[in-house]
């Protein structure tokens, strides 16, 4: 088998751009490095009504690159400041792709701590924006880590975020702003178009197999009869890629930067890669958010 000439990070990047193909006009939150350069990538080529920020509070004509800005200014077209942004959100005109700690079957997430609530094993951020925004605009995550430790059987430890669960509502029915689409990990892509909003698998990324993803995952996956291989980026999205992370910020979310190929051989041949058998840059690696 040949090294693919394009990395992992940027095949994650060109799958988590397709979060915001339909989408239209509206404000595109990208957490951490790949997700944000998945919203720009979006933005340059198929969807160029979105609206991204400076992370500050302006929106841009153009995506404005992670790291250092140690190039030109970006264009300024409007101003975003929190009342507009919140007003933005609430009114379910925001897509945001967001790094949780813990998700479970149900899509519920967790951010705030690992254990028991009243003495966790640790403490993170908090709940946060998380319980309002994702009952009130559309939502995806991105894994950095695919293991059991991430994707958890049963309920994640802290419920931060709303999920399909019927226990959780009066009448079993979620709120009707709840609207989760993909989970992007560097094993996968996942949706909730299962029935009852089950956790199935969309693609595979090359070298991965169902069972290995599974293996990866607390909570049993739906599979459908036929899964492709998650799409590799062109020539042109590499190009493009390249220019609108001129800090190569990407390349410093996965250790080593490793090729898309999962568990290359030094022979060039693939190997199984499971929970047991994890790729180094992923080894005893506790996913935290972004």
């Amino acid at each position: 088998m040949t090294t693919p000439n394009y990395s992992l990070a940027e095949l994650v990047i060109v799958a988590a751009a397709e979060a915001w193909r339909h989408d239209g006009e509206v404000m595109a939150t990208g957490i951490g490095p790949l997700p944000r350069l998945g919203t720009a990538l979006a933005k340059t080529t198929f969807n160029p009504a979105l609206q991204t920020t400076d992370g500050e509070c302006f929106y841009t004509s153009e995506p404005v690159p992670p790291g250092p800005r140690s190039h030109r200014e970006p264009e300024i077209e409007g101003w975003s400041p929190y009342d507009r942004v919140f007003s933005t959100l609430w009114g379910g005109k925001r897509h945001a792709m967001v790094a949780p700690v813990q998700i479970d079957r149900f899509g519920q997430t967790n951010i705030s701590v690992i254990g028991d609530h009243a003495k966790p094993k640790s403490a993170m951020l908090g709940a946060r924006g998380f319980p309002g925004n994702s009952v009130h605009h559309p939502n995806s995550f991105f894994f950095a880590s695919h293991t059991t430790r991430a994707f958890v059987p049963g309920e994640v430890d802290f419920v931060c975020s709303a999920g399909y669960n019927p226990a959780r509502y009066l009448n079993g029915k979620p709120p009707a702003g709840l609207d989760l689409r993909i989970i992007v990990t560097e094993l996968a892509v996942l949706d909730f178009g299962a029935p009852d909003h089950a956790v199935r698998v969309v693609s595979l990324h090359p070298g991965v197999t169902f069972e290995q993803v599974q293996d990866n995952t607390g909570f049993p996956l739906v599979r459908p009869d036929h899964i492709p291989t998650t799409p590799a980026p062109t020539a042109g999205q590499l190009e493009l890629i390249a220019r609108l992370d001129p800090n190569g910020v990407r390349k410093t979310v996965f250790k080593d930067n490793p090729p898309a190929i999962a568990g290359l051989h030094e022979a060039g041949h693939e190997r199984p890669r499971r929970t047991q058998d994890r790729p180094a840059h992923l080894r005893d690696r506790h996913p935290g958010p972004l």
